[in-house]
């Protein structure tokens, strides 16, 4: 194919990939009950499922402590069209979260032709598993990073007499930021999957920097959880384990390259 050629095969990926985004964003626009009251504000509200969860463990550890009121605050807009914009551009977001799998399918579909035929088999299920680790990636930062985040800012105060008032905007925000930074995060081994089969990543070079990584991990949760201990060592901990199961990874590959070669020395005998 020569290079117009490709441009057009691109285009016609993006105009598909486009379109997925738009069906799955309208319905996420119509669906507007369910896409705020249930999903958007359910970690706003005390009946949410992490909070009920950490009450239960609470009590079954021996706590005392209420845990009824754990969340107190009020989300209110300022501006005319505040609602409407969220609401367009929320959906517009869901929108690109449900189309992820189709989306990286459709980039999938564009790079495998480039790709030796060793590669392209060593490469198979890459989709699902891209599509699995970003939805795990989801569910923990929407059930565990986003509420514990939520919990210590909308009830964290400088002095008793002011009251926290949280704008949409900068609640949407938040819970985005945590949740979507989670579901990227868990790609860890798939990125250290392909850099092992491009030689730009070893597992001894993981080993040797692992000191170093667990520093730029702790960094990380630091980042995306509140400054509070407990949540972000709730977050370390899958990632952490997310690094060690790359390495294992890089090993494998490193192994199935090694055999692939040494069958082809033998077939060339």
């Amino acid at each position: 194919m020569s290079f117009i050629d490709h441009l057009e095969a691109l285009r016609w990926h993006v105009i598909r990939a486009a379109i997925s985004v738009v069906v799955f964003a309208t319905g996420a626009f119509f669906a507007k009950d369910f896409l705020f009251h249930d999903l958007i504000l359910g970690p706003s509200r005390n009946d949410f499922w992490t909070y009920q969860t950490l009450c239960k463990v609470g009590q079954w550890a021996g706590s005392t402590e209420p845990c009824a009121n754990s969340v107190n605050f009020v989300i209110q807009n300022r501006e005319m069209s505040g609602q409407l914009a969220m609401h367009i551009s929320t959906s517009f977001i869901v929108g690109i979260v449900l189309a992820f799998p189709y989306l990286f399918w459709e980039i999938w579909r564009f790079v495998k032709p480039g790709l030796y035929p060793h590669e392209r088999k060593n490469s198979q299920g890459a989709v699902f598993f891209v599509s699995v680790l970003f939805i795990l990636g989801l569910l923990f930062g929407y059930y565990v990073a986003a509420p514990l985040s939520i919990n210590f800012l909308a009830s964290y105060t400088v002095d008793a007499t002011i009251e926290n008032q949280i704008d949409m905007q900068s609640y949407i925000s938040t819970l985005t930021t945590m949740t979507l930074s989670c579901a990227f995060v868990f790609e860890l081994p798939m990125v250290v999957f392909f850099l092992a089969k491009a030689g730009l990543i070893t597992p001894e070079i993981m080993q040797v920097y692992r000191k170093h990584a667990i520093v730029v991990i702790l960094i990380l949760a630091a980042v995306i959880t509140p400054p509070d201990i407990s949540s972000q060592i709730i977050v370390t901990i899958p990632i952490l384990l997310l690094y060690e199961l790359s390495i294992n990874i890089a090993r494998a590959v490193r192994r199935g390259d090694v055999d692939r070669l040494n069958s082809e020395l033998n077939n060339s005998k």
